[in-house]
């Protein structure tokens, strides 16, 4: 096997060689549930979805793990905010984090481990943490780990500590001995729900949002394993303190390769709630098919930024729609795949190459060219056949391809709306009546109100 991944911890490719032969374990940052899923968490389910489905397309047994971050500072002050119980927000909020997977064709994870529910080897870490000298019980009452104390941190983010010191924002707190010291176990407040404080050796409380991942992925995977990842913005403090925690620790080495994948932007800026530009994966969906969320994820490298508009989109729409109007030709064969097949290996050397995306898809327009020149049924198994291994192409072409008119007819309405809007708001009548009528000779009719406009389609 050659299949190469870019390490953030070396900043180069390395070869995957998995620790038990055959075997690849692999842990992922997952949600922290107090809110939808947004365009970022999609991301990284989709990029980690792709990663673990290409490695069992090789042979490979997987094992996948992705967490579930269900006690935090956000989560506790959402469930206060709406008068519930931490569970009862949690627990609607994963559902609805499921929801979303499913629409977007993610496989579960093999384990899905929820942070309460490792509430004893955190405290178990945090122990062996105090007797090696890297973790101190602070002025406060909380539980810091010693960074200091820590020979290889800054490792991954390639941040010195004078730098962090000199150029990082940290937080100040006078119970710590370092600004650069972070939370293992909080103590609990007395204005904090009962549902959130458990008993340990150093008081009731709860803890940090750090030793949750170090735990569950060392009780799951064991102390050392061979793939860790999750967005770019985690890299650091959250996985860096991870290696300080798990390392310390366990007194061996963690994680053998680390993935980030980018940020997504809007419109070319970040995408956050302040500017405005901030979507869930449901209002996305209200827009889009599923299918075309995760074509137009798919088709950006995992580790450039992945840039949303709702052009993007709809060019991803009239891009995958090429690909289902090849298969339809053929009357929808069942994908079967010919590793022998020159392209079939192009396809594969591409994902095998860190996993790359935009040139696997490229493979797969050249197949469907070939597909639309020959209307051979086999390249058009195999077209869907290698779509699967990127979950991608697996509905009757018909079925898509009329959807996907509809969308695209609503999508075009919407657009002519906005423009209609943008020439009332310059005072051009003559190009907003135009438009009006245009959408009429379309059977659209719009009535103008106070509130807004009302849209209906004639009979």
């Amino acid at each position: 096997m050659n299949l190469s991944i870019y390490n953030t911890l070396t900043r180069r490719k390395e070869p995957l060689v998995p620790i038990e032969p055959g075997h690849v374990r692999m842990y992922v940052c997952g949600m922290t549930v107090y809110d939808y899923c947004h365009l970022g968490h999609a991301r990284v389910m989709a990029v980690f979805d792709i990663v673990q489905r290409w490695l069992r397309a090789r042979g490979l047994r997987v094992t996948y793990v992705r967490n579930i971050t269900d006690v935090d500072d956000k989560i506790i002050r959402r469930a206060v905010e709406a008068g519930v119980g931490v569970r009862a927000l949690t627990d609607r909020f994963i559902a609805a984090l499921h929801e979303d997977a499913d629409a977007l064709g993610i496989e579960r994870p093999d384990a899905e481990p929820r942070a309460t529910d490792y509430i004893a080897p955190m405290q178990a870490m945090i122990g062996r943490l105090l007797e090696r000298g890297l973790a101190y019980r602070d002025a406060a009452g909380d539980v810091d780990f010693a960074v200091r104390a820590f020979a290889g941190y800054g490792r991954l983010s390639g941040k010195a500590l004078d730098e962090l010191h000199a150029g990082e924002r940290v937080e100040i707190d006078a119970a710590k001995r370092d600004p650069l010291d972070f939370v293992l176990w909080k103590h609990a407040k007395p204005d904090e729900p009962d549902d959130v404080r458990w008993a340990s050796p150093w008081g009731p409380g709860r803890p940090g949002w750090h030793i949750e991942c170090s735990a569950m992925s060392c009780a799951l995977l064991g102390p050392h394993f061979d793939i860790h990842g999750g967005g770019a913005d985690l890299q650091f403090p959250h996985h860096e303190n991870e290696i300080a925690q798990s390392e310390g620790a366990n007194g061996g080495p963690f994680v053998n390769l680390w993935m980030h994948n980018g940020f997504v932007r809007v419109d070319d800026e970040k995408m956050s709630k302040s500017l405005g530009n901030f979507f869930t994966i449901r209002d996305v969906l209200q827009r889009f098919d599923a299918e075309t969320v995760r074509f137009f994820i798919i088709r950006a490298h995992y580790r450039s930024p992945l840039n949303y508009s709702d052009d993007n989109l709809r060019d991803a729409r009239h891009a995958l729609a090429r690909l289902y109007t090849a298969l339809r030709a053929c009357g929808d064969v069942p994908g079967t795949v010919d590793w022998s097949h020159p392209l079939a290996q192009r396809f594969g050397a591409a994902m095998d190459d860190d996993f790359n995306t935009p040139e696997a898809l490229a493979v797969l327009f050249e197949l469907a060219g070939e597909v639309n020149r020959t209307g051979d049924a086999r390249q058009a198994a195999l077209l869907r056949g290698l779509g699967a291994a990127l979950g991608l192409l697996q509905q009757p072409a018909q079925q898509f391809l009329q959807a996907g008119a509809a969308a695209l007819d609503a999508a075009w309405v919407e657009q002519q709306l906005q423009r209609r809007s943008r020439a009332k708001a310059e005072r051009d009548y003559a190009l907003a009546d135009a438009i009006r009528a245009e959408l009429a000779q379309r059977g659209i009719a719009l009535e103008d109100k106070p509130g807004g406009v009302t849209v209906w389609r004639q009979a």
